[in-house]
């Protein structure tokens, strides 16, 4: 297995075609279960099948030889689906009956929180843009920095300092007002 493991990756290396559709559909039936036994609100597990499938390919050069491909998909897919589910956890339902049913102290809640969230928008779109970039990617859209390096073809630490600044920026900020 681990020789048939190491060819397969090193021709996925190479950018072979066949030897993708080869993996396709040799793992693509074992994706849809691991994903099915999760709840999604918006997508299916199609969609994360897909997506795990195209970042496997655009980062092809990165799997390794020696670890199971089998592992390193899986791994792949699932990272894909909890940085879904962790989005999808800040998604504000805009049902109506669900505002109906409110009392006035919870919409007074949200209201604050509404006020908090729109003034902490104003902060960041006052940091320096590649900062008020990489803070959102990561902060809002839960990317990791590793995928925002990969994004932006800056180093780990770049990134880690461009979060830093703009926390401080927006603590100082909070703090004053």
């Amino acid at each position: 297995m681990m020789k048939s493991n190491k060819k397969i990756v090193q021709q996925l290396k190479l950018g072979n075609s066949k030897a993708f559709k080869k993996v396709y559909l040799a793992y693509y039936d074992k994706l849809f279960h691991i994903c099915k036994k999760f709840q999604f609100k918006f997508l299916t597990p199609e969609d994360f099948i897909q997506e795990a499938f195209v970042k496997i390919y655009n980062n092809r050069h990165q799997l390794k030889e020696e670890v199971s491909l089998e592992a390193q998909i899986i791994v792949i897919c699932k990272n894909i689906i909890y940085n879904h589910l962790q989005r999808e956890k800040k998604i504000i339902p805009l049902d109506p009956d669900y505002l109906r049913n409110q009392t006035s102290s919870e919409i007074s809640d949200q209201d604050e929180t509404a006020e908090r969230k729109e003034n902490i928008s104003k902060l960041i779109d006052l940091l320096p843009v590649q900062q008020k970039k990489i803070f959102k990617l990561h902060k809002l859209e839960n990317y990791s920095y590793k995928e925002i390096s990969s994004m932006t073809q800056l180093s780990h630490k770049t990134i880690a300092n461009h979060i830093y600044l703009a926390n401080n920026f927006i603590r100082k900020k909070i703090k004053k007002a």
